[in-house]
């Protein structure tokens, strides 16, 4: 029998045929972690005994999820970071540069890769046809010194997208509807390899969204074929030399096969406290919010900015609503700016935030108040994610976000567009 994406990837890197359910040694291509996990894997690292690292120039550590740094904790946690850089000769992504996960795609993770990180959503590599994937900081460590580590190859399902999205739907739609489907827990330790015409057409950026989002139903990697659309934006970063063609074989086994029309979806919003706690955006329509948080991992690229832009210019979100926009690089950022929707957003009253992951974990820069509402395009809506047990988080795609900015309610984005 044919390999599924995961199993072809692990098959090579370790050296043998490898099948759902076997555990191998393979290779890492990438290691990375970022300031929250980080420290504890380089305290790891270094009471290891290793002393090197396997390699350097593809090991990276990230300040994002506290950039800047809201505190002297945190302050500190990043002097180790530095200073680690320094010694080991790795590389450090500093504060202003950007959310690891965006970094990684734009610069470092190439197809069939193994990418490994210490933050659960280093699946969104899992786009461009890497096997990427979250682990503990200690098992990060022991990448880092090692070169490799042990994994277990995961079982797949198939997910069969077909038709073509509807105005004011899109990948974030997708992947709420599927977690919904399927639930929290519906593909722990598996692998969601997503096939069909509308993945085909799917721009990268859609991707990189239902790839990041993959771990919200439990899975160990969330994986894209590497295509012609690979090929053209990874020339698009300079990386032309970095494509490889990946697919699995047309004969490959996969555990579950889920189909999903696209153009059945309509705008779709996971309600507090978990992410498969789905409705239709219409259905929640006078929910008040008071802020909306667009940005992100999941969804701060150049052309989730360009939808939102889009449905706010000219326009002005509701006094009620503050309305905060976090770019997930330095790149994006100088993009939008050139491409005029910052300008867009800061005259319809957006506040614009430093390159970074802004208030999704809630540590600084837009953490809510006892019983306030928030409609956030990020991944997860635990409760007290976004610094407060006492307030609600609703997620959405980049377009419901903007139109319920200037609703000050949840609202469907095709009453407005």
């Amino acid at each position: 029998m044919g390999n599924t994406l995961a199993e072809k990837i692990l098959s090579e890197k370790s050296g043998t045929d490898a099948k759902a359910g076997d555990i191998v040694i393979a290779k890492v291509d990438l290691a990375f972690v970022q300031d929250t996990t980080g420290p504890l894997t380089v305290r790891q690292f270094q009471s290891s005994g290793m002393g090197k690292l396997a390699n350097a120039k593809r090991t990276v550590l990230f300040i994002d999820h506290a950039a800047p740094s809201p505190n002297a904790s945190l302050s500190n946690d990043h002097i180790l970071l530095r200073d680690f850089s320094r010694q080991s000769g790795c590389i450090l992504s500093e504060v202003g540069d950007g959310v690891c996960h965006q970094i990684v795609q734009e610069t470092y993770a190439r197809p069939g890769d193994v990418v490994v990180g210490a933050d659960s959503h280093t699946v969104t590599a899992g786009g461009l046809g890497a096997f990427a994937t979250g682990m503990g900081s200690s098992d990060v460590a022991v990448a880092m010194g090692l070169g490799k580590n042990w994994f277990r190859v995961p079982e797949s399902f198939k997910i069969e997208v077909t038709g073509d999205f509807q105005k004011g739907v899109g990948a974030k739609d997708l992947i709420l509807h599927l977690i919904g489907m399927i639930g929290a827990d519906g593909a722990t330790y598996k692998a969601l390899e997503f096939h069909g015409s509308a993945v085909k057409k799917m721009s990268m950026s859609g991707r990189f969204t239902v790839a990041n989002m993959a771990v919200e139903a439990g899975a160990k990697a969330g994986l894209f074929a590497a295509d012609e659309t690979t090929h053209e934006f990874l020339k698009s970063e300079g990386r032309g030399s970095d494509f490889k063609s990946i697919a699995a074989d047309a004969n490959a086994t996969y555990e579950k096969t889920v189909k999903i029309d696209v153009a059945k979806l309509e705008p779709t919003v996971s309600k507090p406290h978990t992410v498969d706690n789905t409705a239709l955006a219409k259905d929640l329509k006078g929910t008040k919010i008071q802020q909306v948080v667009i940005g992100t991992c999941t969804n701060g690229r150049l052309e989730d900015l360009a939808i939102t832009a889009g449905i706010l210019k000219g326009k002005k979100a509701v006094k009620t609503v503050r309305l905060i926009i976090a770019p997930a690089s330095r790149k994006v950022l100088v993009q939008a700016i050139d491409k005029g929707y910052i300008k867009t957003l800061v005259e319809a009253g957006a506040i614009i935030l430093p390159p970074g992951c802004g208030p999704c974990l809630g540590l600084h820069q837009g953490a809510l108040g006892d019983g306030e509402a928030c409609l956030s395009t990020a991944n997860r809506n635990f409760q007290g994610r976004m610094g407060n047990p006492k307030s609600f988080i609703y997620l959405g795609s980049p377009a419901t976000a903007a139109a319920s900015a200037l609703k000050g309610k949840i609202t469907d984005p095709r009453e407005v567009m």
